[in-house]
């Protein structure tokens, strides 16, 4: 047989022979990876999905054509229902040229002057003709694909013109305010493969593309360091086992082939579990609503190249984290089988955290720093958390054994001295978790539009046609029955032409409650123009606001579940690797209350400390980013959330504990002489 068919015989034989408690340590490291997995897929997809969005929405801003090459004009409004924006496309065909227009995306062909092609939203708005202000339409003319449309429940209007009418030749002005929702008439040339465009990636559109960047970042990386350390779960067993075969003659190459085809085995498992609950989660996780919507599940899923790069990713991260472990193995077999005490961890970990923070805080300070820039500091301090956590954990079982009074303190404290990696695995999901609510205490957006007067609309009017436009706005208002005052202002809120020779008409409703039906009634009043409100002009702004608030719980929520299961697992994991200790203990008198007591010393202890250090590290991580002519200070929302947070890490801590006591029951009641 060859060698390699022995290595996985060998490794197979030895994972299906560890009886039930050895099975159990399995399913355990399976888990770990399998939500590595899971969350690693959904993290992709949520930054896969908004590329598919843009992809479906750059077309609505058309690149500029010559006019020796242009075959149709283009243009972009947007008008609001009940605060919700729709998206108008003004097209028309440019008469007298050889080439036919290309079909907009979603669409058979270019629309003919008079027809209407709306969303399947829109369409079910019962008086979608006056929104568009198109009250002389009976129906659209056909529904717009799934290619035109950025999100499901996206209300867009394709509106076909003849190219000498006012709204395809009158200019319109842009707004730094909402990037995107105004767009003049451009002229387009038929460009292979159809309308080609680009939205700049600026204003809100740049904050979205930063967010998820930052959001995907702080979750990865704790989930990086999870699937690491699930190749290290049960690793007592897994190291005396291989020190054993070391003794009895075996090679350290066989070793580490041994090793790395469990860790390939458990991860590959773990892996295509994970896959299996990321498909089964793109249906809910569709739903969940950013930017404006929910998602079309086909954009979420990230395809079978990213798929297989994925689950490459994690087998080899469990299998290298696994042979990063086998030195003392190799080396020092003996050592291992008679359970020799590991060395102390040196302080010059401390030093290297204090130099990473002293490091951040030079970049950050009294600059600004791009997305990338964070991205990386943050990777910076997550690896020095992790780099300092396990010195802290033995610092503290050092002062605890010197300090304790009761067997209880003292069996954990000589718990965290003797093995202070172990126990950091147990917390690092929960203290990593810390440091991102830390993070985000001091991120606080004001909400509210500085241009909102309730119950006023505004629109952009050339200063020559100030009075013709009034008079038109009084008598529709009129027609419609709508009490309003109807006057001229400075106001900054409708753009018009961009050349500055507007004044702002407004229309002040006696009763708000008939903004919708105002709006209506204004509407096609200026060609290319639709009445806003300083709340619709701020929209963007509060739906990144909202969404935002959304981002913070989801990175959160997503932490705290790594961190809870990650605590879980490790510390039943803990329970079957030390089964022979726990045995020994319990047949040499020791009480299961003690034992129980000292083993959720353990976890908390370290817990609450290395938790608070981290919080107090994203607290200082976040303030010179937050820093805006004042000094960065905890507001109600901030605390609230702090203690929100701390207060579920702390509850899951030890209810992630708790539920290992039946299996630590388990064990101690089987014990014998020799409980392995």
């Amino acid at each position: 047989m060859k060698p390699n068919h022995t290595t996985w015989t060998l490794t197979w034989r030895l994972l299906r022979g560890g009886g039930r408690h050895g099975n159990l340590g399995v399913a355990l490291s399976v888990a770990a990876s399998a939500l590595c997995t899971a969350l690693l897929l959904l993290c992709v997809a949520a930054n896969l999905g908004f590329g598919a969005r843009a992809a479906h929405t750059d077309w609505r801003t058309p690149a500029q054509s010559n006019s020796a090459q242009a075959v149709a004009i283009q243009a972009v409004a947007t008008t609001f229902v009940d605060g919700a924006p729709v998206t108008v496309i003004d097209v028309a065909a440019l008469p007298g040229r050889r080439t036919t227009p290309p079909a907009p995306p979603g669409m058979p062909r270019f629309p003919k002057p008079g027809e209407v092609w709306t969303s399947p939203a829109l369409s079910e708005l019962p008086d979608w003709r006056e929104v568009l202000g198109l009250r002389e339409l009976n129906s659209p003319t056909g529904t717009l694909g799934r290619a035109a449309l950025a999100r499901p429940g996206e209300m867009v209007a394709v509106v076909g013109y003849a190219a000498d009418a006012p709204t395809m030749t009158t200019a319109r002005g842009t707004d730094p305010r909402r990037p995107g929702d105004m767009v003049t008439p451009t002229l387009i040339r038929n460009f292979e493969g159809g309308f080609k465009g680009g939205r700049a990636a600026d204003g809100i559109t740049a904050q979205y593309q930063d967010l998820t960047k930052l959001a995907t970042a702080l979750v990865i990386i704790p989930l990086l360091l999870l699937g690491a350390s699930s190749a290290r779960l049960s690793v007592s067993r897994r190291d005396n086992r291989l020190a054993l075969l070391r003794l009895l003659g075996a090679a350290p190459s066989r070793i580490a082939k041994m090793a790395a085809a469990e860790a390939a085995l458990t991860g590959a498992a773990g892996a295509a579990v994970g896959t299996l609950g990321y498909a089964a989660l793109l249906p809910l996780v569709s739903n969940v609503p950013v930017a404006g919507g929910s998602w079309y599940t086909a954009d979420l899923w990230v395809g079978t190249p990213v798929l297989l790069a994925i689950l490459t990713g994690v087998v080899l991260l469990t299998t290298i984290s696994a042979l990063a472990g086998l030195r003392q193995v190799v080396v020092g077999p003996l050592g291992v089988v008679r359970r020799a005490r590991t060395p102390r961890l040196k302080a010059v970990r401390a030093l290297l955290f204090v130099v990473v923070l002293l490091g951040y805080w030079q970049l950050s300070k009294g600059r600004p720093m791009d997305i990338n820039a964070v991205v990386y500091c943050c990777g910076a301090v997550f690896a020095a958390l992790s780099v300092i956590g396990p010195w802290v954990v033995g610092s503290l079982g050092s002062l605890v054994t010197n300090l304790a009074r009761r067997p209880t303190t003292l069996l954990a404290g000589r718990r965290l001295l003797d093995d202070p990696k172990s126990v950091w695995r147990a917390v690092a999901g929960l203290t990593l978790a810390g440091f991102v609510t830390g993070f985000f205490a001091l991120f606080s957006i004001a909400g509210g539009s500085p241009w909102d007067t309730p119950g006023q609309l505004s629109l952009a009017v050339p200063k020559a046609r100030v009075a013709v436009v009034r008079e038109g706005a009084e008598a529709r208002l009129r027609h419609a029955g709508i009490a309003a005052t109807v006057g001229v202002t400075t106001t900054w809120v409708a753009t018009g032409t961009g050349t500055g020779g507007e004044r702002q008409l407004t229309a002040t409703l006696a009763d708000p409650g008939r903004l919708d039906a105002a709006r209506a009634a204004l509407t096609g009043l200026v060609p290319g123009q639709f009445p806003l409100t300083g709340t619709d002009v701020d929209w963007q702004s509060r739906e990144f606001d909202h969404d935002f608030h959304l981002s913070t719980l989801t990175v959160l929520a997503a932490s705290f579940t790594v961190a809870i299961a990650s605590t879980g697992i490790t510390a039943a994991s803990s329970v079957l690797d030390r089964r022979r200790t726990y045995g020994l203990l319990h047949l040499a008198g020791t009480p299961l209350r003690v034992l129980d007591t000292a083993r959720r010393t353990e976890s908390v202890l370290p817990g609450a400390v290395l938790t608070t250090g981290a919080v107090l590290t994203g607290l200082f991580c976040a303030a010179p980013l937050t820093f805006a002519g004042g000094t960065p200070h905890l507001n109600a929302p901030g605390l609230t959330l702090l203690a929100g947070c701390l207060a579920l890490g702390f509850a899951g801590l030890a209810g992630a504990s708790a539920a290992s006591r039946p299996l630590l029951r388990e064990v101690v009641r089987g014990a014998g002489v020799r409980p392995d």
